[in-house]
């Protein structure tokens, strides 16, 4: 009977423990963690987009970065936040008229998005949709030591295969 009553024992822990995984375990399992990127966020409204991202000016005081896609322009803005001040330190800009061959009045639709390249770096990755061009670009000190901002271009290539106009 002492047997009897340990395996029976054993059976209702065994039991308790899988209903316990079951209902307490069930929303991780049912519904795991989403994956957060790192970087800032982005947002877009009407004719503008906006994305945020790590901007390295100085190594020892991370530096947030706010980059802004003017559609009624066709440019593209960059800006660094002092934190000793907490001001906006000047806007650079980059010609995305230029930059991606756009025609006037060409229907475009933009996309953006900021990722980490290197520890306290974003790079924003921008793409128009319509002729499939990509560009990336980062954002950081300019070489004249006075205390502005430039855009650098990395890479601009398109993500589609030009189609042969002649089959």
């Amino acid at each position: 009977m002492r047997n009897g009553q340990t395996y029976l024992m054993g059976a209702a822990g065994l039991l308790l423990g899988v209903a316990g995984t079951l209902l307490f375990g069930a929303p991780v399992i049912n519904h795991p963690n989403p994956v957060h990127a790192s970087t800032g966020g982005n947002d877009r409204y009407q004719d503008y987009i906006m994305c945020t991202g790590a901007v390295a000016v100085n190594p020892r005081a991370p530096t947030d970065g706010v980059w802004m896609l003017d559609y009624r322009s066709g440019r593209l803005l960059g800006t660094v936040i002092d934190r000793t001040v907490g001001k906006i330190a000047g806007w650079a800009e980059v010609d995305l008229v230029t930059e991606f061959g756009v025609q006037p009045k060409q229907d475009v639709h933009f996309m953006m998005t900021t990722g980490t390249i290197a520890q306290g770096q974003a790079a924003l990755y921008v793409a128009e949709v319509t002729s499939g061009k990509f560009g990336v670009y980062t954002m950081g000190p300019a070489p004249d030591g006075n205390g502005g901002i430039i855009i650098r271009r990395h890479d601009l290539t398109t993500f589609r295969a030009n189609k042969n106009p002649n089959p």
